[in-house]
């Protein structure tokens, strides 16, 4: 919307229907639908990007203010606790937390650990951190204890918040994090040393708190993604990314809901998803988004599963969610006519992670009587590619088409844009149509440039930003995905690095080295294999075979694991010694296609 500031109650940055879209929108229903308004509303919006912003004013203070009584926060759990949560406990809570923290000696710009599930403390603790200039680095609740060591020290967080079931893991490799001098223990566990417990720090303190004047370009959150080789790297995410991350949210959520002059259907949005709140997906994608426009957001802390996730969405009156491609799989298998069953009241569903195929998206539309939006984004650049069913037309199987303030194309190697129909890089430009700053993009690499200037083409403020993935656009700027240009994959919705679970694997005395690939698979796209070469003496068997898979299920993420393991004499490499995966993978996909190999 044009004229529109970032600070505005109610709006965000352009994110009601420009005057000229919503002509043209009026006009496709005239039409039955003929006119496509996708044109119009792409070149009419503009960003307006404060120099001042604040993630925490945006989520929460202005509400506080404005609606303290209106839900911010449902909570439900597999061990059937339920609460609510209004903007203005939130705002009261993560007050006390942010004087909590200061008195601990929390600064503007230093890490603080989030090792929390989906539950109120989770979002007082990003409102909070904020509130002090503080950048918070979410972990998951699935990490083990190798994944948790490298992210603490990388990071050197000083404080961790740690809910209680994960407390023992942070414990375990606290002695070899010496930045981290105190934990917060958020549930019933006994504190111990170098801790305090969430309840009695934040009664001690003041529920009044004065939150910093952050800058829009001011770090907020450090997410750390899997790289195809070697490390992680943390992707720090100023406060103004959150701005870039509405026009997508909206437009993928069918606008329903999320219009702020839309007073009725703001009283009736619930938002909630499967995702992490520790993810991009579950944090960029949900939770903070949701309360950005003063809307509820369910917590669920507890296992996925098909009929549950109806029966919540039933029982809280969802009517926008995010939900991965592999959940709607395993909810239109375990209850293929679910509203026989349910009284739900879907307004939108968005989906991302995978494609989600031709059945699935035809499920949908006939049994939950939505059209699924599918979306495309990294942490660096989140939410730049989608479709909106309710302005312009969804074609499955494609990731859509680039979404208001973004500009996004496939370029060859040399940084040119392909035509239509040739495979290229998935790439967005710093700057959108109009020649304005994209406040989507990241930072950069927490302390690595070298990969911070090898994911940009060009000069650093008027690029390309590569995501290594590679599709093809058609001549209506829809974009099919092709596949990625490196060795990461998805498995069941998450991000999969190679590296970090190969060099897991070595750490074992019986390997010697290891290669991981995606093995096809048609339940959840793919599962993870690695090809393993043993140490002289060791033998392969299936017992080592299950002491492998349990050494990397106890030290990374559950779904990092290999479901399968092949053990080989050598494994191939170039003449310089590096490992060929693309090798292997091919080797996968040609068994998985039944080609003799």
């Amino acid at each position: 919307m044009t004229g529109t500031t970032a600070t505005d109650a109610g709006t965000t940055a352009g994110t009601t229907l420009p005057p000229e879209a919503a002509a043209a929108n009026a006009a496709a229903g005239a039409a039955g639908g003929g006119l496509d308004p996708y044109a119009l509303i792409h070149g009419a919006f503009r960003w307006q990007v404060p120099e001042r912003l604040s993630i925490a004013e945006l989520c929460c203070g202005r509400w506080a203010r404005e609606t303290p009584e209106a839900p911010a926060i449902l909570f439900d759990s597999d061990s059937d606790c339920r609460a609510q949560y209004s903007f203005g406990q939130l705002q009261r809570a993560a007050n006390r937390l942010s004087n909590a923290l200061k008195r601990l000696g929390v600064q503007a710009g230093d890490r603080v650990a989030l090792v929390l599930p989906q539950r109120f403390e989770t979002a007082a603790a990003h409102i909070a951190l904020n509130q002090l200039g503080a950048v918070a680095m979410p972990l998951s609740m699935l990490f083990g204890p190798d994944a948790l060591e490298y992210r603490l020290k990388d990071s050197e967080a000083s404080v961790a918040i740690v809910e209680a079931g994960a407390l023992e893991a942070v414990r375990g490799v606290r002695g070899q994090c010496p930045a981290l001098r105190h934990v917060l223990v958020v549930g019933a566990a006994a504190p111990g040393e170098g801790e305090s417990g969430w309840m009695a720090a934040l009664q001690a303190e003041d529920a009044r708190f004065t939150a910093r004047d952050n800058a829009a370009d001011d770090p907020a959150v450090l997410i750390y993604t899997s790289g195809t080789t070697g490390a992680p790297k943390g992707a720090l995410i100023p406060q103004r990314a959150l701005l870039g991350n509405l026009t997508g949210f909206i437009a993928s959520q069918n606008w329903f809901g999320f219009d702020p002059n839309n007073p009725t259907a703001r009283s009736e949005a619930v938002f909630w998803t499967p995702a992490d709140w520790a993810w991009t997906g579950g944090l960029m994608d949900g939770l903070l988004p949701s309360l950005c426009f003063g809307r509820p957001i369910l917590g669920y802390q507890g296992r996925f599963a098909p009929e549950k996730a109806l029966e919540l969405m039933a029982r809280y009156r969802v009517t926008h969610t995010f939900l991965f491609p592999t959940a709607l799989k395993a909810m239109m298998k375990a209850c293929p006519h679910p509203r026989e069953r349910h009284a739900l009241h879907l307004q939108a569903i968005m989906s991302a992670g995978e494609a989600v195929g031709d059945a699935v998206f035809d499920w949908v539309g006939r049994e939950l009587g939505v059209t699924v939006n599918e979306m495309f984004g990294q942490t660096e650049i989140n939410y730049v590619v989608g479709n909106c069913a309710r302005l312009w037309p969804a074609r499955p199987g494609s990731m859509g088409r680039a979404y208001p303030g973004h500009r996004v194309a496939v370029i060859d190697d040399e940084g040119r844009v392909c035509p239509p129909g040739q495979v290229g890089e998935v790439a967005v430009h710093r700057r959108d149509v109009h020649g304005d700053l994209d406040p989507i993009f990241f930072l950069g690499y927490w302390r690595n440039e070298a990969a911070t200037a090898a994911k940009f083409t060009g000069d650093p403020m008027d690029s390309w930003c590569r995501t290594g993935d590679l599709a093809r656009a058609d001549a209506d700027g829809y974009l099919w995905y092709e596949g990625r240009s490196d060795d990461q994959f998805k498995v069941a919705g998450y991000r999969i690095g190679p590296g970090e679970i190969e060099n897991c694997l070595v750490k074992h005395e019986a390997v010697a080295n290891a290669a991981v690939v995606p093995k096809p698979d048609a339940e959840r796209g793919a599962l993870v294999k690695a090809f393993v070469v043993l140490a002289p003496g060791r033998q392969p068997s299936a017992a080592l075979t299950s002491e492998l898979q349990a050494f990397v299920r106890e030290r990374l993420a559950p779904y990092e694991y290999p479901k399968e393991i092949e053990f080989l004499d050598s494994l191939p490499m170039t003449t310089t010694g590096k490992l060929q995966r693309r090798v292997l993978r091919q080797l996968e996909a040609d068994r998985a296609a039944g080609r003799s190999t």
